[in-house]
């Protein structure tokens, strides 16, 4: 039986400075996503069959192989759990905009900025916890935010940018400047990583 790990990082903490500041990375994995994994760990100890499947096979189909006493668990911190193995390696400092996203996103929405605007409409304007997501349903281009940990994969969509706007990924920097913390996400956006992911 293997139980599901914090995956590696790949950087360090003060890698995405100034637009993500040090103490909020150092606090977000290893404080918030490790405790995503943990409690994930704890609810799946009671069916661990299920330690046999990777996380994205949980929360297909809206959780149907999932147990109903242990469903809303993992949905939150299954879903916290591969959001947030996602998030970290979606981000670096100095990945130019280019390849097959670019030419994607260009047909899709007209240009580089009128994507920018819509995705950061989405953030700005999701309510309360949650994601801003960049998916492809049925390989098509698709903004879509979610609540809380809720992940596309959950309705058999395929996040390929993501965004996190739960207070924690912000809040020490940029207080109640959200605008401010999507406007700097712009700066450390892994274009390689979004590349490969519409590759696959």
């Amino acid at each position: 039986m293997i139980k599901y790990e914090l995956p590696k990082l790949g950087y360090a903490y003060d890698a995405l400075e100034p637009y993500m500041d040090t103490k909020t990375m150092e606090v977000h994995y290893t404080k918030h996503h490790a405790a995503y994994v943990t409690k994930l760990n704890t609810a799946l100890e009671k069916h661990s069959e299920l330690f046999n499947k990777k996380v994205e096979e949980l929360l297909a189909n809206n959780l149907k192989i999932v147990p109903e006493d242990i469903k809303t668990v993992v949905k939150n911190h299954g879903g916290g759990h591969i959001n947030h193995s996602l998030f970290w390696q979606l981000l670096k400092k100095g990945s130019k905009f280019s390849g097959k996203i670019e030419k994607d996103i260009v047909k899709k929405f007209g240009s580089f900025d009128e994507f920018k605007k819509q995705f950061s409409d989405a953030a700005l304007n999701r309510f309360g916890s949650g994601w801003a997501w960049l998916i492809l349903d049925k390989g098509k281009l698709e903004i879509i935010s979610t609540a809380n940990q809720d992940s596309p994969l959950m309705e058999g969509k395929k996040p390929i940018l993501a965004l996190d706007l739960w207070e924690h990924s912000y809040y020490l920097k940029w207080q109640s400047n959200r605008a401010g913390y999507i406007e700097g996400f712009w700066n450390v956006v892994n274009w390689d990583k979004v590349n490969e992911l519409v590759g696959k």
